[in-house]
C-alpha cells in the first residue's frame, strides 16, 4: 500500500524573510508572493503574481474568467510572456490563494478574503490560524519524537 495519502500535508506554508519593502506595483506583489512561498526564487512561472495584483488593483469581486482577462492585460502591459494564462492554471492559482486565506470564493466570484487588508489577513488568518496550527502540530511531533527516543538507549 502506498504512503502517498499519509504524506499529503493537511496544511502547508513556506515563509521567507527578505529586505524591507522598497518596491512598488507588480514587483511589490511579486516579493509578497515570494515571502509567502507562493512563488519560488528565480521562478519565471509567476502568473500567481498577476492574479493577486489584478485582485488588489480591481478592488471588487471578479469571476475566474475576468481575472484571466486582467492577467492577460497586465502581462501584455508589462511585456511579459503570455505563459500560464490558461483558464485551468488561473483557477489553480486562485485555489492556492484561497488555501492560504488571501482570497475567498463566494457564489462563483473571487474577492480578497472578508474584503480585509492584506496586513489584517496576515495577522488574523495566516498568523493566528494557519501558522499556529502548523506550529502546534510540529510541537506534537517533537513531543512524540522526544518520548520515542528518550526511552531508547543507544
Amino acid at each position: 500500500m502506498s504512503n502517498i495519502s499519509k504524506d499529503t500535508p493537511l496544511a502547508e506554508i513556506t515563509l521567507r524573510r527578505y529586505e524591507k519593502p522598497n518596491l512598488t506595483g507588480r514587483d511589490l506583489v511579486r516579493k509578497f508572493c515570494l515571502t509567502l512561498g507562493l512563488l519560488q526564487p528565480g521562478d519565471s512561472r509567476d502568473v500567481i503574481v498577476d492574479v493577486l495584483y489584478a485582485m488588489l488593483k480591481e478592488k471588487r469581486e471578479l469571476t475566474a474568467e475576468q481575472i484571466r482577462e486582467k492577467v492577460v492585460e497586465l502581462r501584455k502591459e508589462k511585456n511579459l510572456p503570455l505563459l500560464g494564462i490558461a483558464s485551468s492554471n488561473v483557477r489553480r492559482q486562485l485555489k492556492r490563494l484561497r488555501d492560504i486565506f488571501i482570497l475567498e470564493k463566494v457564489a462563483n466570484v473571487y474577492r480578497i478574503n472578508e474584503r480585509a487588508s492584506l496586513s489584517e489577513l496576515i495577522e488574523e488568518k495566516i498568523e493566528k490560524v494557519l501558522l499556529s496550527s502548523v506550529i502546534s502540530r510540529a510541537k506534537e511531533y517533537s513531543l512524540a519524537i522526544d518520548q520515542e527516543f528518550s526511552n531508547h538507549e543507544e
